[in-house]
């Protein structure tokens, strides 16, 4: 253990010093690309620049490089960039360029996704909504008006890059693109014009001169000589293959959790899991992988696609918050050291499989002077096992991948971390408990009198706001010569949420879900003699980012009928978006375009408001809406997403009660902070907090690493010992107990070296602990301890 521990160390100094890499000429084999006349097996991580703010993205490149990454990969967003038609913006977050360019000052290389279709649970696929006016468009198919202006888009993006020499043909950091997006889900949908759609996207983008190659993903039909990749989690057992021996085997999207909705569970991926896949992916002579994501970021804004959370995989190497999460970002940095300990020889060796057993197996690399490298692989989900490999025996714990970079040396295997666990808390730096600190403003309920929009049928929710608002009122007007009388209100929505109000009162509210984003809303409603105003509030909870013809999609109301009569086609009265919105009442200037109250008032459809200061230090910033409905926030007039607190999962929990706020949102005094609040929120509960890794856990045994190593983070030291036990302690780092041997002298002893200093290394030894707490018995030292 201690010679693989040696090895390690001196791969990853190795790799330190020579991490700096350059443009130039890329091409590619059938082993991997090429650049500048040498092979190369690339680590990629995906990080999307409108997701994270500009300050952010050198601190991300830099963390990202130091965990082992080479390439760092991004979709282009073309409805942040082109909004409206003819209309650009690349500034801030939407600042390509300047993201780029930080790519290259730190040494990495890029991979652009231009799309310009890219899915991404972002708004739309990326695709901007006035494309959908265009007469005869029909998306990502042989049609001419969507191909001319994809090509017009793509082009300016290639021009862009070109213009400011970021091709790595020009010395710059791009070695790869991306056109198209996992088409082949969708493909069949448009017979023959799925196909053609394909030689064209292809042959376009080629005809651009990059200097470096073309990929599309999951698109086994990709044209020569763009590159077919694979996208998934596990790429080493689906993917087929490049379609034709001169390509290399790509994995453009390692999925390193799963992007999450409103209503379901984090997606929990082990670091282990992702490890393994990747390591057979190698072994199975792969050259490309790429982590989607590596960080995720944030849908700040109406970003996030239908009904996805404001929090974008969170469980990534460097969480939401740009924070490093342990083990799975130090776990994958020691693997890609040991594959790039022994690279030349999976580039240039001869490369062979062997059976070691009814699921283990060798994939051996074999040089011509009788150098090799192995990837000994044990499939067995269930036990370890022992293998014999060139005359050596090798244990293989269940369902994992050991490297041996000279065919002899055991550097890693993909099932045992050596790295700390981690753990992320939010600490409450202010409160907003005190009614007198919030102040509101009502939302006026549009009355049929007042609209200027008028139909005599119910119209289709998104060709009616055009992406403007997530919000569109729907109203009518009716005689009724009952007085107060109580009527059943039913009206069926293709989604996404519906409000009902009935002579200015909330008579209810309903809403759908990802899987299924059409309900129906039935109440009672109390109905007055003569006219009654019925005022219903239609919202997307973003657009959809995915399927076959997504122009013909569709939301908001399709049947409305009070008691026995049907409304659905008459007279109705449509105002898109709220009177707030328009107002921009979020903002400084505009927060004084209306009359606010005291906070007093608990009802639907309600702006509240507030200051606040920014917590002292550097620790990202977070908001908690535990104690909020559904709605919108913003900081100093910038949107920091949706959130719908109240739409629980399975286990009875919000989907995300924290949401971001960057730092770059803030000045020092005087925050304004306003929320829209959908539904009945409690605004005194909601507490700014800080977000720091507190705690620090680490695991050895005496078949695993000879001593726990732990490391706060900068300007943190171990204040204390939550929990030691050398002996047979029960669980891991994730949940644990003291088991029937426990050294008695185990905090005092770990307390001694490690209270006050940043980091700290304890043995896992019986010397160290006074003696041995049960002889014959195979020990385990687990500790864990507070940072602050």
């Amino acid at each position: 253990m201690v010679r693989m521990l040696y090895w390690l160390t001196a791969i990853l100094l190795l790799w330190t010093a020579t991490g700096t890499v350059r443009g130039g000429n890329v091409t590619y084999d059938g082993r991997s690309l090429i650049i500048n006349g040498q092979h190369k097996i690339l680590f990629s991580g995906s990080i999307h620049y409108p997701r994270s703010t500009p300050d952010m993205w050198s601190s991300l490149i830099s963390k990202a490089k130091a965990g082992g990454i080479d390439v760092i990969q991004t979709y282009v967003f073309w409805n942040l960039h082109e909004p409206q038609q003819g209309q650009f913006y690349f500034n801030g977050r939407a600042d390509l360029v300047r993201f780029v360019k930080e790519i290259q000052a730190q040494g990495l290389y890029a991979c652009l996704r231009i799309g310009p279709f890219i899915e991404s649970e972002w708004t739309y696929g990326g695709l901007p909504f006035w494309l959908h006016d265009i007469p005869g468009m029909v998306y990502r198919s042989d049609n001419q008006p969507f191909k001319y202006h994809m090509k017009r888009f793509v082009s300016r993006i290639v021009s862009m890059m070109k213009s400011e020499k970021l091709y790595a043909s020009q010395g710059g950091p791009i070695i790869l693109s991306q056109v198209e997006n996992e088409y082949k889900n969708v493909e069949a949908a448009f017979h023959e014009k799925g196909p053609s759609y394909v030689r064209w996207a292809a042959l376009m983008a080629v005809n651009l001169h990059t200097g470096v190659p073309w990929v599309m993903c999951k698109q086994d039909d990709a044209p020569d000589p763009v590159i077919n990749s694979c996208n998934g989690m596990r790429c080493g057992e689906t993917f087929a293959g490049p379609n034709s021996p001169n390509k290399p085997s790509i994995w453009t999207e390692d999925w390193t959790s799963f992007y999450q909705v409103y209503g379901e569970e984090t997606y929990m991926r082990s670091a282990q899991d992702i490890a393994f896949h990747v390591a057979l992916f190698i072994a199975k002579t792969g050259s490309y992988v790429n982590y989607y994501m590596y960080h995720g970021g944030t849908n700040f804004g109406r970003t996030a696609s239908a009904f996805t959370i404001t929090s974008y995989y969170d469980q990534a190497p460097l969480d939401e918050y740009g924070l490093i999460r342990q083990p799975k970002w130090g776990h994958l940095k020691e693997l890609h050291a040991a594959i790039k300990s022994c690279s030349k020889l999976l580039l240039h060796g001869a490369h062979k499989t062997f059976s070691l057993g009814p699921l283990q197996q060798a994939y051996v690399f074999q040089g011509n002077s009788g150098q090799c490298a192995a990837f000994l692989v044990n499939n067995d989900g269930k036990q370890e096992v022992e293998v014999l490999f060139q005359s050596n025996s090798y244990k293989l714990p269940q369902k994992s991948i050991s490297i041996l970079p000279d065919c002899k040396t055991m550097t890693f295997n993909t099932a045992k971390v050596n790295a700390q666990y981690t753990t992320r808390s939010m600490k409450p730096n202010q409160k907003f408990n005190s009614v007198g600190k919030w102040e509101e403003y009502n939302e006026p309920i549009p009355e049929f009198d007042k609209t200027s929009l008028r139909a005599n049928r119910l119209l289709e929710h998104m060709s009616t706001t055009k992406d403007t608002s997530d919000y569109l009122w729907y109203t009518f007007r009716f005689q009724q010569n009952l007085p107060n009388a109580q009527s059943v209100f039913n009206a069926q929505s293709h989604g996404h949420v519906l409000h009902a109000y009935v002579n200015g009162v909330h008579a209810g509210f309903g809403h759908g879900s990802h899987q299924n984003t059409s309900f129906s809303l039935q109440t009672t409603v109390r109905l007055k003699n003569g006219t009654n105003n019925v005022a219903l509030l239609s919202a997307t909870v973003g657009l959809p980012d995915s399927g076959a013809y997504l122009e013909r999609r569709v939301a908001g109301l399709r049947r409305v009928r009070i008691q026995n009569k049907d409304f659905t086609t008459y007279t109705w009265g449509y105002q898109v978006g709220l009177l707030g919105e328009r107002l921009q009442i979020y903002t400084e200037n505009g927060s004084n375009k209306v009359k606010w109250n005291k906070l007093g008032t608990n009802r639907p459809l309600m702006w509240y408001k507030t200051l606040f200061d920014a917590p002292a230090g550097n620790d990202p910033v977070a908001l908690n809406l535990g104690s909020m409905g559904k709605g919108e926030a913003w900081v100093n007039g910038q949107s920091i997403g949706r959130y719908w607190v109240s739409f629980h999962t399975s286990q009875g929990s919000p989907s995300q009660t924290w949401y971001n706020i960057p730092r770059a949102f803030l000045k020092p005094t005087g925050n304004l902070l306003v929320l829209l609040e959908e539904e009945k929120g409690y605004p005194p509960g909601i507490t700014v907090d800080t977000v720091s890794v507190t705690k620090v856990c680490g695991y050895a045994s005496e078949s695993h690493l000879s001593a726990v190593q732990l490391s706060c983070p900068l300007k943190r030291n171990i204040s204390s010992i939550i929990f030691a036990s050398f002996g047979t302690p029960s669980g891991n780092c994730e949940s644990y107990a003291i088991g029937n041997c426990h050294s008695s002298s185990s905090k005092a002893n770990v307390e001694k070296a490690c209270i006050g200093k940043r980091s700290c290394s304890i043995p896992q030894s019986n010397h160290f602990f006074g003696g041995d707490p049960c002889p014959g018995i195979p020990k385990v030292l687990l500790v864990e301890a507070k940072c602050t």
